[in-house]
């Protein structure tokens, strides 16, 4: 079968109607996301999409309407999120310039039961990381 992949931010530009990243907008976005996957599935096509999953209730509408689904919880620690920052998200907050921020002033909801929930550990590369999904996924 083939494989798509789709990076949440990429489909949020090509969208271009979300201008804010508020609870309303994301949660509208989540949908669009979830719903284009199950499209794209029905074709028999495996679709990977990295965003970042807020709401239990799109975790839960996954869980009944994606054949197939399999959640994967990259759990990684807020201080190691700052550390990265390749967009300046975490520095913007801080600055006062940026709100509406994943785990800051905007609540999430934790993945409760993911099909695989990897924790971050100071030496985890992000090939073992993808090594240990693809095991996963493999298996699954």
């Amino acid at each position: 079968m083939p494989v798509i992949f789709l990076d949440g931010d990429i489909v949020r530009s090509i969208l271009g109607e979300f201008s804010t990243h508020s609870r309303e907008d994301r949660l509208r976005l989540a949908f669009i996301y979830a719903r284009l996957c199950k499209n794209l599935s029905s074709q028999k096509v495996i679709v990977v999409i990295a965003t970042v999953a807020l709401f239990a209730e799109i975790h839960e509408w996954n869980r009944i309407n994606l054949e197939n689904y399999f959640e994967v919880f990259l759990d990684v620690p807020l201080d190691e999120l700052r550390r990265r920052d390749p967009k300046g998200i975490y520095l913007g907050f801080e600055k006062g310039e940026i709100s509406n921020v994943a785990g800051l002033d905007l609540e999430v909801d934790f993945p409760k039961s993911p099909h695989l929930h990897i924790k971050f550990e100071d030496g985890l590369s992000s090939t073992e990381a993808a090594e240990i999904i693809m095991g996963r996924i493999i298996a699954f």
